[in-house]
């Protein structure tokens, strides 16, 4: 559902203190989880997040569970996420170990539950419109779905980086939001047989593809503001970003799901090198 891009760096699970093994992630990403290039210090909230976000994607997602199922585990993964914000002594019943790393980074890091919330506000509204086969009648509606759905990760990362100036914020959003517009286009041949639709209705896809490619160029000016490596993991998501759009130029996603190979990384990698910063 929110599968969100490429996974440019596969890093098997770390627990959230070093201390107890996380679940491998193992699932095809977007976004970097827990890199080489994420700075250790940064790494087990990286990794507390992920397997929060993972979780409950899962749960809207995965398995044969009705849609009714579905939304009530999502309210109790939510009163799991508020009871641990508040408390890290609480204990999840069905997500303990989800929720004793991530209660401990909420309060390592002060970490902003609205935003985490937002991500489990979006996975009720997938859920719900899958339901019901409801489609987006507009990009605005979708774009406002991606303001839940993807662009609290980003908000969260610069959270971390101490970056939460508003300009920074805004680049975030259309980075984000980017990349989730691109993970639908490309996942077309798949979420259609599915009963998915984010196409909004009378959406021309070239021109949809084409509102992508500048919404990210919109965003890519943070990849300056974010100090060392973690600067160069968010030029990767980016690069990332725009050779799946190059592909989805020249292929149609309706047949088949474009991805990435080992020569995408390597032009990827050049590309990053090149990423000046504005005038």
């Amino acid at each position: 559902m929110t599968d969100r891009l490429v996974n440019l760096f596969r890093t098997p699970g770390l627990s959230s203190d070093n201390q107890e093994p996380m679940p491998a992630i193992d699932h095809y990403e977007n976004f970097p989880v827990a890199s080489w290039l994420c700075p250790p210090r940064l790494r087990p909230a990286v990794v507390a997040i992920y397997h929060f976000a993972r979780t409950a994607d899962d749960i809207a997602d995965e398995g044969d569970a009705d849609a009714d199922t579905r939304l009530r585990q999502l309210q109790a993964f939510k009163q799991d996420l508020l009871a641990s914000a508040a408390s890290v002594a609480h204990v999840s019943q069905e997500w303990p170990q989800v929720f004793q790393a991530l209660a401990r980074q909420i309060q390592a890091h002060a970490l902003p539950v609205p935003a985490l919330s937002d991500l489990l506000n979006a996975f009720v509204q997938d859920v719900s419109y899958t339901r019901d086969q409801r489609r987006y009648a507009s990009r605005a509606e979708l774009l406002d779905y991606c303001r839940r759905s993807a662009n609290p990760v980003g908000r969260l990362l610069l959270h971390l980086y101490g970056v939460n100036d508003a300009l920074s914020l805004s680049q975030s959003d259309a980075i984000c939001s980017a990349l989730q517009l691109i993970n639908f286009w490309q996942d077309l041949s798949e979420d259609i047989p599915r009963g998915r639709h984010y196409l909004p209705s009378g959406a021309i896809l070239a021109e949809e593809i084409a509102y992508a490619r500048a919404l990210m160029q919109q965003g890519s000016p943070l990849v300056h503001k974010v100090a060392g490596r973690g600067g160069w993991e968010l030029r990767l998501v980016v690069q990332g970003g725009l050779r799946i759009l190059d592909k989805l130029e020249r292929a149609d996603p309706h047949r088949t799901r474009p991805v990435l190979s080992g020569p995408d990384f390597a032009l990827m990698a050049w590309r990053a090198c090149w990423m000046r910063k504005p005038f």
